[in-house]
């Protein structure tokens, strides 16, 4: 047997494994996706032609490693039947998700929670608060883009009683040990 026939030989045999390797994370995030939905409430309100469902009263919605919880959840579907949007409302919904496999999961807060859950992008508004592992951001309004781990956010530009923007953009970063 030939040096490049070995070559060929050794790439044939580790070049699948180190692909399945490499789209493990891809698969996790997925594994979320493909997951059943699971929800709880004190009533809904579904119109197949429209593609919605409205759950409200103390909904608590999960699938896979997401959870979101608020007092009215709306679902959206597209024309094939999958999840596009998921807007959740209360005096303080919640939504937490693990992005991948090694990212630590990510937690957060706001009067309006709006989930792309095709673009995998989070709209957290009107005292919104993200908590991802031990770094936390808040404003008026923030956007996490799960793949990505790209955070986004902003301040109020109304003003309070005395003049001063009300929720202002906060972030604390803790050093990594």
């Amino acid at each position: 047997m030939t040096r490049r026939d070995l070559t060929r030989r050794a790439l044939g045999l580790l070049l699948p494994p180190l692909l399945t390797l490499a789209t493990l994370p891809a698969l996790a995030l997925e594994g979320d996706a493909s997951a059943p939905i699971e929800i709880v409430a004190d009533r809904l309100e579904l119109d197949d032609q429209a593609g919605t469902a409205v759950y409200t009263g103390d909904v608590d919605m999960r699938q896979g490693s997401m959870q979101l919880t608020g007092q009215r959840v709306t679902i959206t579907r597209t024309d094939q039947g999958e999840v596009s949007r998921i807007d959740a409302t209360g005096n303080r919904a919640y939504i937490e998700q693990k992005p991948s496999p090694e990212a630590s999961i990510a937690k957060g807060w706001g009067r309006t929670i709006i989930y792309h859950t095709l673009e995998r992008r989070v709209e957290l508004i009107d005292q919104a608060e993200l908590h991802r592992g031990q770094d936390t951001f808040s404003g008026a309004r923030v956007d996490y883009y799960l793949d990505r781990r790209v955070v986004e956010a902003s301040s109020d530009t109304a003003t309070d009683a005395d003049g001063e923007q009300r929720q202002r953009v906060r972030m604390t970063l803790t050093p990594q040990q």
